[in-house]
């Protein structure tokens, strides 16, 4: 109650100080698509936005290596083997508490614990966009949308008749060891190594157009634990493999009204080592299948849009322990915007989710694969509801605010709300916006916590976080860009894993009465020294509850220092993580002991060149970790040391 009252005094400061008339002109150009098409300085948070001119200069970088340079954002396995399952630690959250959409739609896979998705699914080289909103979000993207939401926008349709663009690249996927002692060719490609390609073919006939793509990663080289240092011999390599095809059609029936389907299939191996730090011939595959559409319309004050997708994902592992996952979602996100006045928008929208999964494993003493819970009995439907406004004045302030009911066919409702004021003080030729939120989010039981066999409880209830938020942005034209935010997040009605019967190793997912608290500071800054160079810099103060500051650093940072010109570019890379603990097995005690793992940084490069005889040609080169740190992002798992990338992309 006492944030609530802050956030609604917030709001009322902000009503109070616009007796000036302010009007900030520097962000009118940069928009946000957050379901309301807004100028950035319209909004009352921080939007990070990347676009496609951006990731072409992290050519040779997964998604999750991309956002792991994000203040707040922490992607722990971005750094190891490629196979590494990834931990997205945001704002001292995790996994289960990030949202991901693709295309206007949320992805998620009923069949993990977590009931998270996996970003190795989407090919970097595929995106056209990527925006993160931090914070809680679940008015506009329901469950999930607690800590951030990660809105990925697939290539977009070439308005010529036949574009194609076609790249490849090829790298080292060494670690720190492996590069011990090699100071006369530390850039050598050796082999194995890594190869990443894409084609994309799109156009425009007349009222249709298309995109198609193929990507694909193989990577080798590397093995996924580190072996002990009295080891005889080096562990073997885990390789990974990664393919996916994406396709798109799109009919524009006017200038108002269209529709697009799409179709992807995706697949990814991994090998993996045993869970005990040894050496394992494990092996782990996913296959996704998504196919959905979106119809879109503009109409006179506002648009309608309707967003669905059905998605196929199987996961099968491997190992001493074999299982196997099928899992089917299908999602609907509809909703309307109309522009009451010139000051007012609504945004009204209906939420879907129908969820299943069934699994297989193999019983003491049997030898095959046996079904253990069928889709029949591991499914829920979830139907949202929801409402919100934006509030632009004349005068500077700006008001978003808006609610969701939650409606579950197994807990039945919940609702969450938001309420987040800005305001913009022209100051000369700078713009200062001070802002300030208060949101509600919640989080779903995943399927697997509701009916796992033994372990499954259907009287579970949804997870609750509460965030507020306050800070301000400072820009000056195009020039420099500062922002300061402050969070403080809740959670009540945490789902734990709790001993029921320690006698007869009885276990079962129940809601907890404690509460969990996290909070931090994430400072940034962007500032332009010249018309071709740059300096981006962030960082980030994170202070988790103690039972969830595994993986988590307090301190955090990274700095851009990028050098541009028509024809190319060269940036320099900066990263410090600090300290950070971790826990693991202990084979002689039989308990679960803590470790420190110790604060490291990495320095990059990243350069490109169009070829002078040509602007459809451009060479990019990456080297990555050029110091050859040596540290551990998980304990005793291997991290990669200095790498180098090397490939190109052709336009034609």
């Amino acid at each position: 109650m006492k944030k609530l009252v802050l956030a609604l005094w917030l709001c009322a400061t902000c009503i109070l100080t616009a007796q000036q008339t302010q009007k900030a002109e520097a962000l009118d150009s940069v928009m946000i698509t957050t379901k309301i098409n807004i100028p950035e300085k319209n909004s009352g948070k921080v939007v990070t936005t990347i676009t496609r001119a951006q990731l072409a200069n992290k050519q040779g970088q997964s998604i999750a290596q991309v956002l792991n340079q994000i203040a707040g954002f922490e992607i722990n396995g971005s750094r190891s083997n490629d196979g590494q399952n990834l931990g997205y630690y945001i704002r001292g959250g995790r996994n289960r508490q990030v949202l991901i959409v693709v295309d206007g739609v949320a992805v998620n896979d009923p069949s993990s614990i977590a009931n998270d998705y996996d970003l190795r699914l989407i090919a970097a080289q595929t995106i056209e966009r990527i925006e993160i909103i931090k914070g809680a979000s679940s008015t506009l993207y329901g469950s999930g949308a607690a800590t951030a939401v990660i809105s990925i926008t697939t290539l977009a349709d070439s308005k010529e008749t036949l574009h194609a663009i076609f790249s490849s690249s090829v790298s080292t996927n060494r670690s720190a060891e492996d590069n011990q002692g090699d100071l006369k060719t530390p850039f050598t490609i050796t082999s194995p190594g890594a190869h990443t390609s894409l084609f994309d073919l799109s156009g425009t006939l007349a009222k249709v157009s298309y995109n198609v793509s193929f990507t694909s990663r193989y990577a080798d080289g590397l093995s996924a634990v580190e072996a002990p240092q009295d080891a005889s011999q080096a562990f073997l390599s885990d390789r990974y493999t990664q393919y996916q095809t994406r396709g798109r059609v799109t009919y524009k029936f006017n200038k108002n009204i269209s529709y697009s389907h799409n179709f992807s299939f995706g697949k990814v191996k991994a090998d993996f080592d045993s869970f005990n730090y040894t050496d394992a011939s494990n092996q782990n595959t996913t296959k996704q299948v998504t196919t959905g559409g979106q119809l879109l319309w503009k109409y006179n004050k506002g648009m309608l849009v309707v967003n669905d997708s059905y998605t196929f994902i199987d996961r099968e592992f491997y190992s001493s322990f074999p299982s196997k996952f099928e899992s089917k979602a299908y999602g609907l996100d509809a909703y309307g915007t109309y522009k009451a006045s010139k000051n007012l928008t609504f945004l009204v929208g209906l939420g879907y989710n129908s969820s299943s999964f069934t699994s297989y494993s193999v019983p003491f003493g049997a030898t095959q694969l046996v079904k253990g819970l069928d889709d029949n009995i591991a499914n829920f439907t979830i139907v949202d509801p929801y409402l919100n406004l934006h509030y632009i004045s004349s005068f500077g302030l700006n008001i978003n605010a808006g609610a969701r009911l939650n409606n579950h066919n197994l807990y039945g409702s919940h609702a969450v709300y938001n309420i987040n004021p800005s305001y913009n003080f022209n100051i000369g030729k700078a713009t200062l916006k001070v802002l300030g939120s208060y949101s509600t989010a919640y989080i779903t039981p995943s399927l697997f916590q509701i009916h796992a066999p033994e372990y499954g409880n259907l009287e579970l209830e949804p997870e609750q976080n509460a965030t507020l938020e306050s800070g301000f942005e400072f820009t000056k034209t195009d020039k420099l860009r500062v922002s300061v935010v402050y969070f403080d997040r809740t959670e009540t009605n945490f789902i734990d894993f709790v001993t029921v019967d320690p006698d007869n190793f009885l276990y079962q997912y129940q809601n907890i009465d404690t509460v969990f608290n996290a909070s931090g500071l994430e400072v940034e800054a962007m500032m332009s020294l010249t018309k071709q160079m740059s300096f981006n810099a962030n960082y980030t103060n994170t202070q988790p509850d103690r039972r969830f500051a595994m993986r988590i650093p307090k301190h955090k940072a990274n700095a851009q220092l990028s050098y541009t010109t028509e024809r190319g570019y060269v940036s320099f890379n900066y990263q410090f993580v600090g300290d950070r603990e971790d826990s693991y097995f202990n084979n002689d005690t039989f308990t679960t002991d803590t470790i420190t793992l110790d604060s490291f940084s990495t320095l990059d490069l990243s350069l490109a060149r169009e070829l002078s005889f040509t602007d459809d040609m451009r060479i990019f080169l990456n080297i990555s970790n050029i110091l050859n740190q040596d540290y551990q992002e998980l304990y005793r798992y291997q991290t990669r040391g200095r790498n180098i990338t090397l490939g190109f992309t052709l336009g034609l």
